[in-house]
């Protein structure tokens, strides 16, 4: 089963260059946009196939994802293993189930995430299933740009693509002292 390419990013525009903040706060030269990989159908429920191929020995029977940048590939995941889907939302700063949205008690969650570099928004969706008394039983995402074979050990964890991309604390940025405009394109603004 092929597994994702930087190419394949490349190729539908999803893999930037320039001087982009990181919803983790840190600057990079690259981002990678998962949204444009995602809006092809095919290429999403490919994608959702691979990452549930390399993580249903973890038996989960709920799949949870941070909005908005995991709810295509958490979806996607969730339809492959053929468990129910539902997603955490930033409301008043803190991340939360809405909409209706309860984790039963005693359930088995895979979190997926499109792109995780310090892993800080899943930690969130983490806690989220854990408040209200679900187990995570493992972690998924498309990119793991993070630089650690599994962020969130001792838990099961995969990707599909993983990429070494730096990324600089804002007051250690060779971009910003370049001068370099710096672009915010992910969703939390």
């Amino acid at each position: 089963m092929q597994a994702v390419s930087l190419e394949d990013m490349a190729a539908v525009g999803a893999y930037l260059s320039g001087h982009f903040v990181l919803s983790s706060g840190l600057h990079s030269p690259n981002y990678l946009q998962c949204a444009l990989y995602l809006a092809s159908p095919p290429a999403a429920e490919a994608a959702g196939r691979q990452l549930a191929a390399r993580l249903k020995h973890v038996a989960p029977n709920l799949v949870v994802s941070p909005a908005l940048g995991g709810v295509i590939i958490g979806h996607e995941v969730a339809r492959a293993l053929g468990v129910r889907f539902f997603f955490t939302e930033r409301w008043e700063g803190k991340m939360t189930l809405r909409r209706g949205f309860a984790v039963p008690a005693q359930a088995r969650v895979l979190v997926v995430e499109d792109v995780v570099t310090t892993g800080g928004s899943t930690r969130e969706v983490m806690a989220v299933v854990e408040e209200q008394g679900g187990t995570v039983v493992g972690v998924g995402a498309i990119v793991n740009r993070s630089g650690s074979d599994n962020p969130f050990a001792p838990l099961p964890f995969a990707s599909l693509l993983s990429v070494n991309i730096p990324t600089y604390p804002p007051e250690a940025c060779p971009l910003c002292q370049q001068g370099l405009p710096l672009e915010k394109p992910g969703s939390r603004r």
